[in-house]
């Protein structure tokens, strides 16, 4: 399997509270094309997640991917407690403007779905569809300690050997199965530093926020939520320790009523590196 081509990066300045600072992002496909699809990586990911995806995609949409501030190729910010949705939304305004657009359609993987549900809620909303990845407007209380628990901790690795080993344990809900998407995702998970060794592809910093947030109160954005309008679909691993199958259900019963599609073998979250969940986006941006 070839390695991820990484699209054409690019940074914008993005700023406000936190001081200045660059997010890099990467496009795939016709810069002119008025039909723009915005990806958007979860907590510790970045916009390599969404390569295979929008090379799939690209001969009909303009595929943009944000590395997430502190992620990838974007900056770190000086003050860890920044890294939250408000900033996060901020800079998807800015990038927005950047790319001169309007309307876009919507994938976000957990915190980037959280990113646009923020967004599509809002009057003026800038998104025409939503693709939530396994994300909703409450989530498991034990999940979010669990993801709390891994960022930044290892971070850094003294070999490839060992980066790898560690992937392979806390990112298994993905549901990778072959090696070869292993090999892809390696490539997408780790930096190496000039030593030989291997840190983690984020700012560890990230992990801050999250030991004053959602870690002894439960999450619940449903007013959030039922304030969006736009067509939505939920993307659901059916082996998802975030979002229940109770949620998810409810999901299609209230606010925009998403259309729910359940991935079968896979936790949080699905990845669109297969050509079923590949279909199931292409699928929906071409029904509605």
């Amino acid at each position: 399997m070839n390695k991820p081509t990484g699209g054409n990066l690019k940074k914008v300045l993005c700023g406000g509270a936190a001081g200045l600072y660059h997010m890099a992002y990467r496009e795939w496909g016709d810069p002119q094309n008025p039909h723009v699809l915005v990806c958007v990586h979860g907590l510790t990911r970045n916009s390599l997640d969404f390569d295979r995806l929008a090379q799939a995609l690209s001969a009909k949409y303009r595929v943009i991917a944000p590395d997430v501030v502190g992620r990838g190729e974007s900056d770190f910010l000086k003050n860890p407690m920044a890294y939250h949705t408000g900033t996060y939304a901020a800079d998807m305004i800015t990038l927005l403007a950047k790319l001169g657009v309007e309307k876009v359609d919507w994938l976000g993987t957990s915190m980037g779905g959280l990113i646009g549900m923020l967004l599509a809620g809002q009057p003026n909303s800038p998104i025409n569809r939503l693709i939530l990845n396994d994300v909703g407007p409450t989530m498991s209380l034990d999940a979010l300690k669990r993801i709390a628990g891994y960022v930044g901790n290892p971070y850094e690795f003294s070999d490839q050997a060992a980066a790898r080993s560690y992937a392979k344990g806390i990112f298994a809900p993905f549901g990778l199965k072959a090696e070869a998407d292993w090999e892809w995702f390696f490539d997408t998970t780790f930096k190496l530093l000039p030593s030989g060794a291997l840190r983690l592809n984020y700012d560890k910093d990230i992990r801050e926020p999250m030991q004053h947030a959602y870690i002894d109160q439960d999450f619940d954005e449903w007013p959030l939520y039922d304030a969006i309008n736009c067509p939505t679909m939920l993307i659901h691993g059916v082996l998802s320790d975030l979002v229940s199958i109770e949620t998810a259900t409810e999901m299609t019963q209230r606010g925009p009523r998403a259309v729910l599609k359940i991935v079968e073998g896979v936790g949080h979250a699905p990845m669109f590196m297969t050509e079923d969940q590949i279909a199931l986006v292409r699928d929906f941006l071409n029904a509605v």
